[in-house]
């Protein structure tokens, strides 16, 4: 092997020698002699030769360009991952040097901007989810929805069972789950009526039901009755979760909180996150005052300095893994600090008119679709309960629909098949403001087989 370094790494001739010598290893043979030989490359690899930096770029671009991406005309997959588009300004915004050199807020007196944004965020989810309080954000949707599950039963203690709505995301059902899996719950499953949306509660809530867990638009697209599961939850004592998927619901439906909801937690990556293959994302979690103190991981305040200047704390934080081990109310003690950002700098630059005309505008390109669809021969919307951004389509073929959406330059949405197979072959679809008039007409030619 040569001492010589590769145009990318850092170390030269000299660099190389003075370490070797400081370990006392004559040349870099001696340094692996350890390994067998007939484990040793005794060529040079095959690489291409040294690029520079304009031409790994070029490359690389290529390369990406060959992906379908959630930035084009042409997605319609949604499924708990939504295609939104986020200004620019976002991203400039998020990359300040103000920004990109925090780390955590332990220390206010140099964490002012960060805890700020967070402070905002909160502010923000109290406002969409219409509770008092809201945490510093989680990990993502799953996640938070069983932080939300362990809040209800730290609240009520004696109590053991669980109820899902069939409308519960099913990687969420899963994620719950696990989180729960050495304790002493249980998990009981509502049916589904015949339009989508969840049986009704009375009768399957009980003295024994801790919470309810219901997502709204729910995992098919349907929009719930929230005020109807919160009366029948709370008839039994029980507490309303709602989780919410696809976040840019809450700038057209009604507030959670104010139907009801006790806790409302989920998805936030529609407010600017790039969906970027799956993650990372933006779990929120929001509850009544009165529960303030069952919430997970931090929260920051709002006080005055000693000079009576506005400033910025975390109220709560108690450092559970480190200090309250196994009284601690999660191990949750972080939060996604660089989503927080991207997803309150793109609330404030949307306002609360620019979100609800942009969650209209989702609401009309999907009812668009949709009503091309009742037209199309070979189709067919199964469930008549109404929707949000994303819906149901009955289609002969799935595979065959999405392999000429494929061919056609559109991602078709998502078989069901796994997922939800009484409803037969059927494949869930999304339009949000990026898909176009022209793409979702080639859709809907791509489904029934004929051209646009």
């Amino acid at each position: 092997m040569s001492a010589r370094p590769s145009r990318y790494i850092p170390h030269t001739a000299d660099d190389v020698r003075d370490m070797l010598a400081t370990i006392g290893v004559a040349d870099l043979e001696a340094l692996f002699a350890s390994i067998p030989e007939k484990q040793r490359l005794a060529r040079p690899l095959d690489l291409p030769r040294a690029a520079s930096e304009q031409e790994v770029a070029a490359e690389l671009a290529a390369l990406a360009a060959r992906n379908a991406h959630a930035g084009s005309h042409g997605w319609f997959l949604g499924a708990g991952s939504y295609a939104h588009y986020a200004p620019s300004a976002v991203d400039a915004l998020v990359s300040r040097a103000e920004f990109t050199t925090s780390y955590t807020p332990y220390q206010p007196e140099i964490s002012q901007g960060t805890l700020q944004a967070i402070f905002e965020w909160q502010t923000m989810i109290c406002g969409l989810t219409g509770l008092e309080v809201a945490n510093a954000s989680l990990y993502d949707g799953a996640s938070a929805t069983a932080e939300a599950v362990l809040m209800a039963l730290r609240i009520a203690p004696k109590r053991r069972r669980v109820l899902l709505a069939p409308g519960l995301h099913p990687h969420y059902a899963e994620v719950l789950g696990t989180y729960v899996r050495a304790l002493d719950v249980e998990i009981a499953r509502l049916p589904r009526g015949a339009d989508g949306r969840s049986a009704p509660l009375v009768g399957a809530v009980d003295a024994d039901t801790a919470c309810v867990v219901l997502q709204q638009p729910g995992y098919l697209g349907a929009v719930e009755d929230l005020a109807a599961a919160a009366e029948a939850a709370h008839a039994h004592g029980a507490l309303l979760v709602v989780v919410v998927t696809e976040a840019l619901s809450m700038g057209m439906l009604r507030a959670p909180g104010e139907l009801g909801a006790d806790v409302v937690c989920g998805e936030a990556q529609s407010f600017g996150v790039a969906t970027s293959f799956g993650g990372p994302a933006l779990g929120f979690l929001a509850a009544r005052e009165k529960h303030v103190r069952q919430l997970p991981g931090r929260l920051c305040g709002e006080t005055l300095d000693a000079r009576g200047k506005r400033g910025f704390v975390l109220t709560l934080s108690t450092r559970e893994q480190h200090i309250r081990r196994e009284k601690a109310t999660s191990n949750i003690c972080t939060n996604q600090g660089l989503c927080l950002l991207q997803a309150t700098i793109y609330l404030s630059l949307l306002g609360r008119v620019g979100l609800a005309r942009l969650a209209r505008l989702n609401f009309a390109k999907a009812e668009y679709l949709k009503q091309q669809i009742r037209g199309a021969p070979g189709l067919a919307l199964p469930l008549a309960a109404p929707t949000f951004n994303e819906f149901v389509v009955s289609v002969p073929d799935p595979l065959a629909a999405l392999a000429r959406a494929d061919e056609a330059g559109l991602v078709g949405g998502l078989d069901l098949a796994p997922y939800e197979p009484s409803l037969g072959p059927a494949l869930l679809v999304c339009a949000t403001e990026l898909a176009t008039r022209a793409a979702m007409d080639a859709l809907v030619a791509a489904l029934t087989g004929r051209r646009a």
